[in-house]
């Protein structure tokens, strides 16, 4: 009885597993036609088990789900999923193929314009900005008290 029950969990979370990998296949489908919103609603039913996928499938996962949000110009999302597809693919490399991966770092370069601006242009010691400082009224640097005047004689 025992084993029947052990058997039948192992089938249902393989069976799990396989919907969650076929749920990417159709949305990976689903972005490559261009169907970018139809894809995002697959994507959102997917994210709270993106866990149950293995690390490969959770890069391309993060990787599709990123750049989905791009296209649609959700672009903090984007940037969000973009940057946990590198994450993964740095510590577990072979979810993403060499293009994905370019245009990852592409992508993110572009994104992460958003959040840094223009920093690229301010090298070392490349501004000319100066910054003065005003004391404000009332915090002027007292002088030190003076010393008490010596006590006078006694006739």
């Amino acid at each position: 009885m025992k084993r029947a029950i052990l058997g039948a969990a192992a089938l249902l979370l393989a069976t799990a597993c396989a919907t969650y990998r076929e749920d990417l296949n159709r949305g990976q489908r689903l972005y490559e036609e261009n169907q970018f919103e139809r894809a995002l609603a697959i994507w959102r039913v997917l994210e709270d088990d993106m866990d149950s996928l293995s690390l490969n499938d959770q890069a391309r996962y993060a990787y599709l789900r990123g750049m989905t949000d791009y296209r649609l110009r959700f672009r903090s999302d984007a940037r969000h999923w973009l940057g946990i597809a590198a994450a993964i693919e740095k510590e577990h490399a072979g979810g993403l193929s060499v293009e994905w991966k370019e245009r990852l770092k592409v992508t993110l370069e572009d994104l992460n314009h958003d959040v840094y601006g223009g920093a690229e242009t301010f090298k070392s010691g490349g501004s000319t900005v100066t910054e003065t400082t005003t004391p404000a009224p009332g915090d002027t640097p007292e002088a030190p008290p003076a010393e008490p005047p010596l006590p006078e004689p006694q006739p």
